[in-house]
Formats: structure tokens, sequence, C-alpha cells
């Protein structure tokens, strides 16, 4: 087993686009460690750099405590699985699995042992007769997995594996990748720009943006404290409602749009540093479950919509509603344009099954002060202590 430690990588290229940047970020032994960010940020080019696809500009990378900056892939005693799994159509499931083996002189008995071992832990040993062309896309997966698995690597390397999968099979999958990580226990670095993916699967998921490292966190922890306006507006399904708002002069309320919210007791504690903001603008974020229906007799802060939308999924309600207040994009960062910002005060609510609404009622929510989240609308940095 190794671990992997990328100390302050950076990647530009020729043409001067600096790709990835000042990148550091540690993966234990036998750690899974999920890279998300949306298109375009950097998670592949890095996660590149570390199977030595991508050159390295400047900095350190370390497996197993060893600098490989200059190492081959094949020096770096690291297995890939990519997106289009990259299989061999005209040999066999088995053939596939052993393929690397096979390059390395093998005997043909050990080959067999490993290939029945690896089929065997992702249950693939009924269909190692078959072609690629003969599975489902699953089944190709795994087969993939089995052929990164099979080599026995120090470190695997995944890279949006499960995007060509249907929604319903990506769910499956999630659950397997993980079962046989845990089983390998192997450091692993996933790429993924499904935030879903990411929390439910992750030890840890590294956030990233533009090049650049966000925040890297257990999934509830970076759910629950996220460091930016960035992560609080990418993490979380439906995303955070994040609003444009101020604080009162003694800074024991927040006006959103017309409306002001009294900040109870636990959510002053929680954010000793709103202080600092009295009197002064902020972002106010609401997370989708923390706006249920308020009932009669309803105390503390409560919002006021007018209902757009009513999605009824069985369990709950998600009510889209709008009010008289900017809505920061859901980027991260606040918009000057105001073709970006048409729909400026829509939000979304998760409530009770049971809520009697339709649209055009207003509807008022209880919001929890507990849950409640505030940003400096200058440095997009959370605002805790």
């Amino acid at each position: 087993m190794a671990t992997v430690d990328m100390d302050k990588i950076n990647k530009v290229y020729e043409n001067g686009f600096h790709a990835v940047k000042d990148f550091s970020l540690d993966v234990a032994e036998g750690e899974f460690m999920v890279l998300v960010g949306p298109s375009g940020c950097g998670k592949t080019t890095a996660l590149r750099m570390v199977a030595g696809l991508e050159d390295i500009t400047s900095g350190i990378l370390r497996i197993g405590g060893k600098v490989v900056n200059d190492e081959t892939p094949k020096e770096r005693d690291i297995a890939m699985v990519f997106q289009n799994y990259a299989l061999y159509p005209h040999m066999s499931v088995s053939e596939n699995i052993g393929f690397a083996l096979k390059l390395r002189k093998l005997p043909k008995d050990q080959i067999a042992a490993k290939v029945k071992e690896t089929a065997e832990i992702l249950g693939l040993t009924e269909w190692l007769n078959r072609k690629p062309g003969q599975l489902s896309g699953g089944q190709r997966q795994r087969v993939a997995m089995g052929r990164a698995i099979v080599r026995e690597p120090s470190v695997f390397l995944m890279d949006e594996p499960l995007s060509n999968l249907d929604a319903k099979l990506r769910v499956q999958m999630r659950a397997e990748v993980q079962r046989i990580q845990r089983r390998i226990n192997v450091a692993t670095l996933y790429v993924t720009h499904d935030q879903v993916e990411a929390m439910t699967m992750g030890d840890r998921v590294a956030v990233m943006r533009s090049g650049v490292l966000q925040q890297v966190d257990h999934p509830q922890h970076l759910y629950d404290h996220p460091d930016n306006l960035f992560v609080a507006a990418f993490i979380g399904s439906p995303a955070m409602n994040l609003y444009d708002a101020s604080l009162t002069e003694d800074a024991g309320a927040v006006r959103i749009g017309s409306q002001e919210l009294p900040l109870p007791t636990v959510c002053r504690e929680g954010h000793p540093g709103l202080a600092r903001f009295a009197n002064k603008k902020i972002v106010v974020g609401l997370r989708p479950e923390h706006l249920p229906a308020a009932i009669d007799g309803s105390t503390g802060p409560l919002l006021t919509g007018n209902v757009d939308l009513v999605e009824a999924l069985g369990s709950e309600l998600m009510i889209h509603f709008t009010i008289d207040a900017r809505r920061v994009r859901a980027e991260g960062a606040t918009s000057e344009d105001e073709d970006a910002t048409a729909h400026s005060g829509e939000g979304v609510a998760r409530v009770e099954p049971g809520t009697r609404v339709k649209v055009g009622d207003k509807l008022t929510f209880a919001v929890k002060g507990e849950g409640m989240q505030f940003f400096d609308p200058g440095t997009e940095q959370a605002i805790w202590n």
C-alpha cells in the first residue's frame, strides 16, 4: 500500500493556460478521496499528473513517500480506470482482465488464478468467456476495474468511471465501487463532476474551482461548514438558496429583501463573526431542508414566498418559490449581469408531503436558525469566527 502526496503542484500549458494552481492534497493508505468540481476546473488534469500522463510544471508529487515527478506511468505502480472503459473488444472478459499480467509474462496458471480471484471480487465469474460487446455498461465498467485490480497496484486512479451509465445503474455502481475499494484497501483518487457521487462515496472530498483547491473535508462537514460561497453553492442537491442580505445594527436580525428575520441565539453563537458585519451587507444561505412549512404557533425566523411550482416526490414536496431578494448565482459568485439574475428571487424548500399548498399560494417557512449560513460578499468567505 502507498500514499499520494501532491505538494504545490502546478500545470501551465505552452499557450500560457494555468490549469492547476499550487495544488496540495494528500491521500492516505486505503483512503477513498474524491476530487470534485465543475467541468474544466482542472480535476482531470490533476489526476493525469498523478498518473504520469501529464507533465508537472512545478511542485512535488510523492507516491509511497518517493518523489515520482520524472518517473513513467509504469514506474509509478498506479492503475487507472477511465470513463470509456478502454476494453479490447476482440478479447474475452478473462483475457481483458489478465492482459497486463500476460505482458509481464507471468505463468498461465498464475494468471488464471489471479483472474479467477478478481472475477469473484467483482461478481464477473459467469461472464469470463463473454466479449465486452455482450455485456451491460455496468458489467463492462467492472471489467475495467478488474483489469486494474489484478495488477495489485499501490494506487488507484479513477476518472469519472460512472458517467456513461444511466441514472439507476450509477447508483448501483456507486455502492459496488465503494465495496470493491474497501475490500482491496488501496489509496484511491476518484474524479467526478457529480457532487452527489462525491458526497456518497468519498472518505474525504476535495472541491476544485478554476484550477484552485477550495476545501478538503469529510462529506458531512463540507456540507455543514463550507469555507466559501462556491463550496456552499456547489455542494448539495438541490443547491443552497443564497441571497444578498444585510444585518441590522445590532446584528440580531438579517434583512432578506423586504423581510426581517431575527437570528436565534444558537445561530449567533455558531457564527460569532457576524458581529463584525452589523449594519453591513452579507450573503445568507438557506438549505432547502432548513425551510419547513410554518405551522400555527411557529416562532423564530419566518420567511414568506410566492409558490411557483410544487414537485410531489412521495416522501417529500419540493416547493419552488420567489421572494423579493436578489439571489446569488449558483456558480458561487454574485453577478452584475442582469440577464443572469432575471429570476434572482427563486428558491427551493423541502417540506413534508402532507403540506397543503398549490401554485400561486403564499407560503411561510419556519427557518431553522441553526442551519443558516453567512458569507462575506467581498471575499466570498464563510463567516464563522
